[in-house]
């Protein structure tokens, strides 16, 4: 079956994603450019006797290479040269959407013009003569589409089909008419490059001459070693501002313009006078100067209790059954196969299972996430939080959507990590994956409660709000020091934003990024937590000192309490240099709940553990059935209540806390034994500055892999290092500190 590439293109919220996820469903894969750290989706769609790829680019309004956007866009349209180009267009704002057609059609790429949210255009009284359009852009075929209603795919298809395929689709082109004396040194350039074959093989000549004239920066630096090039593109650039008093690129872009002023006159006509749409009507009060802040905090208070609270029972319920019925299965199961002893157990149960385990209980939550951000895209609010925040995040050296993967990382720090999606420069993505981790996520919570309920009491409150705000801080001079200094030559975009109609969200679209998300980060995150989780458990069986076997010895026999000890003089200044301290720091790489779980085996010690009660298979599946009904349950009880709580409107609502499937819920004899042993090997401040380290530290290894995964690993090391730095000397400055000031 032949395959064919078709990439679309288009204006950002001009619904591209929205027809390429209709036309793809679930057929889709996420990857990045090589080179590039934006992200393009590809997606199958067979098609009679054909199979068809499609691209989807990223959002651009011009090939100008002003941004990593534009460059990928127009590097994938000359390196890759897809078979056909379907160009998404706006059909309430088509003027300014046709400037992209226009340099597609420059580009001599085979068009398809999909004229999209054609039912926002007729609410507004737009009419458009798709033939005229089709005749004006030189027969380029012209579908009209409702994306978010399925509405004309069919006959895009068709389009597809219909255009001509001899090997290879017939490209429609428009030669933009100039005026000298741009038309003539336009002439001169292009046969200047007609005699250098190498380039004119590479690019078409007329295109490139275009674009050099425009002073495009990138293609100039890739052709520098035509030097002849390069000095009759200067000449000609100073003879146009000599003659003009303008330069070449603002005669270009003006030429566009009023060929584009042309086209849409002969072509839309408005029936009625443009009045006040229902978007503009919400615009005045959720993009208000003054309450759209308070709106978009209340807004993103939402988006943070839905990922972080109502996922809650469901992550608990993943868990409990993981660590109960499943590991019970397969012990039992080895147990019948005389396993049940050895180290291949072990290395299954504590290693493998372990290790999967904590990738899957994240799966509620990036649901969660993924669906509350695609909810507030596909309804148009996305651009609106944007606006009303740039102001504050611009002091920050950041753009404005930078303000939600920050508030979604106090929920967790891998969601906020592929939250960053949704800007649009690479720096800025960077930037503020870099600064997710600093905020303070749910897993750090119990750290702080058992730290703050043993050393400070009813007080205790007080350091788990001490740690939110010094998360905070610490994010807002890392930003400072990464767009002063790291980044002092970035430029800061300007706030220029379309703004596109307020709409009811589409089911599928939300449905089918949520799934997407949620499945690339389980395929390109598990093997490496899984190898991270196998590789402590190793260092947990292999003994060092004592006659003890393999994967049967105590902690501080073994290689990870060899390792823990030569690593804790490192801490001592920070007032916290024991090996069961240090070794608990360790565990907290793979997830930072894992900090207690080894507190309590290495300071209460594994025989004062409760064990689990074992029950039969039947009441294991019959619990696992009402443990998910009753996660269900609560998970529709924390919706509802989400608004009233936040809204204070019912005052005292409480939400009952989920049994955990197959374990005890009464573990305050245990945690007080916890406590107890942290008073006898921390001081007050040392607790303090325990806490500072697991605040600011390395993030976990699902974190640390779903950064790696965005960004590479050479921007995961650095985060790495400059956290483990930043809490090394955050934790000694809050204990010598202290002790100067006399605590």
């Amino acid at each position: 079956m032949p395959v064919v590439r078709i990439a679309l293109a288009g204006n950002p919220n001009a619904g591209k994603s929205t027809v390429f996820n209709a036309l793809t469903g679930a057929r889709q894969h996420t990857g990045n450019w090589p080179g590039k750290t934006v992200a393009l989706k590809t997606g199958r769609l067979p098609l009679n006797s054909h199979q068809l790829e499609l691209v989807d680019l990223p959002g651009t309004y011009s090939l100008n290479a002003f941004s990593a956007e534009e460059v990928v866009t127009r590097d994938f349209l000359l390196d890759e040269r897809p078979d056909a180009v379907v160009a998404v267009v706006d059909a309430s704002n088509l003027e300014r959407n046709l400037y992209l057609v226009m340099q597609l059609l420059e580009m001599r790429v085979p068009l398809i013009v999909a004229l999209n949210m054609c039912d926002v255009a007729e609410d507004r009284a737009i009419v458009i003569d798709r033939a005229r359009l089709s005749a004006q852009l030189g027969g380029v075929p012209v579908v009209r589409l409702v994306g978010t209603q399925q509405i004309g795919l069919d006959d895009l298809k068709r389009a597809i089909l219909d255009l001509p395929h001899d090997g290879h689709l017939a490209p429609r082109t428009a030669e933009l008419p100039l005026a000298d004396p741009v038309a003539s040194e336009h002439a001169a350039i292009q046969r200047l490059i007609e005699r250098e074959p190498k380039l004119a093989a590479r690019y078409d000549a007329r295109w490139l001459a275009l674009k050099l004239l425009e002073q495009d920066e990138d293609l100039l630096s890739r052709i520098s070693e035509y030097r002849a090039v390069v000095g009759a593109v200067e000449a000609a650039s100073e003879r146009i501002r000599a003659a003009t008093g303008e330069d070449p690129d603002t005669l270009i872009a003006d030429r566009r313009y009023q060929i584009i002023g042309r086209i849409a006159e002969q072509v839309v006509t408005r029936q009625r006078d443009e009045a006040l749409t229902r978007s503009d009507r919400l615009d005045t009060v959720l993009a208000h100067p003054r309450w759209g802040v308070p709106i978009f905090l209340l807004l993103m208070w939402l988006v943070f209790q839905v990922t972080a609270n109502a996922s809650a029972p469901l992550v608990d319920w993943i868990d409990s059954v993981i660590n109960g019925p499943l590991v019970r299965w397969t012990r039992a199961g080895l147990g019948a196969l005389g396993l049940g002893e050895t180290w291949l157990a072990s290395v299954i149960i504590d290693g493998a299972i372990a290790g999967v385990g904590g990738v899957l209980v994240f799966i509620p939550v990036l649901l969660a996430l993924f669906m509350a951000i695609a909810v507030l895209e596909d309804s148009g609010y996305m651009a609106r939080a944007a606006f009303v925040m740039d102001r504050f995040m611009q002091k920050m050296g950041l753009h404005g959507k930078s303000f939600l993967p920050l508030l979604v990382g106090f929920g967790c720090t891998v969601p906020a990590i592929y939250a960053t999606r949704t800007l649009e420069h690479s720096e800025d993505r960077k930037i503020t994956a870099f600064l997710t981790t600093f905020m303070s996520c749910g897993a750090r919570l119990p750290i702080y409660v058992i730290f703050g309920t043993a050393f400070f009491g009813g007080a205790s409150g007080t350091l788990v709000f001490a740690m939110y705000l010094a998360g905070i801080g610490v994010a807002v001079l890392t930003s400072l020091l990464l767009t002063r200094v790291i980044y002092r030559n970035k430029p800061v975009p300007p706030f220029v934003m379309e703004l596109p109609p307020y709409r009811v969200p589409n089911r599928r679209t939300v449905a089918t990024q949520m799934w997407t998300q949620t499945r690339d980060f389980l395929r390109r995150a598990a093997t490496l937590i899984l190898a991270a989780s196998l590789a402590i458990w190793l260092l947990l069986a292999l003994p060092v000192r004592g006659n003890h076997r393999f994967a049967d010895v105590p902690p501080h026999d073994s290689l990870f309490g060899s390792v823990s000890a030569a690593l804790a003089p490192a801490l001592r200044p920070a007032g916290f240099g024991t090996w069961q301290a240090t070794g608990a720091l360790i565990t907290g790489f793979s997830a930072k709940e894992v900090v207690i779980t080894t507190m309590n085996q290495l300071y209460v010690g594994r025989d004062e553990v409760q064990e689990e009660v074992a029950g039969s298979f039947v009441d294991d599946a019959r619990a696992i059935v009402s443990g998910l009904g009753e996660a269900v349950v609560l998970t529709g009880q924390e919706l509802v209540n989400i608004a009233p709580r936040t809204l204070n409107v019912v005052p005292g609502v409480t939400i009952p806390e989920l049994r955990i499937l197959g374990g005890d819920t009464d573990d305050a004899p245990n945690t007080s034994q916890l406590q107890s042993a942290l008073r006898g090997a921390f001081s007050p401040l040392a607790a303090v500055a325990f806490n500072v380290f697991v605040l600011l530290y390395v993030p976990c290894i699902a974190a640390i892999s779903a950064l790696r995964h965005e960004y590479g690993a050479r921007w995961m090391l650095i985060q790495a290092v400059y956290t483990l730095g930043v809490a090394w000397w955050g934790a000694i400055l809050v204990y010598q500190g202290g002790r100067l000031l006399g605590f």
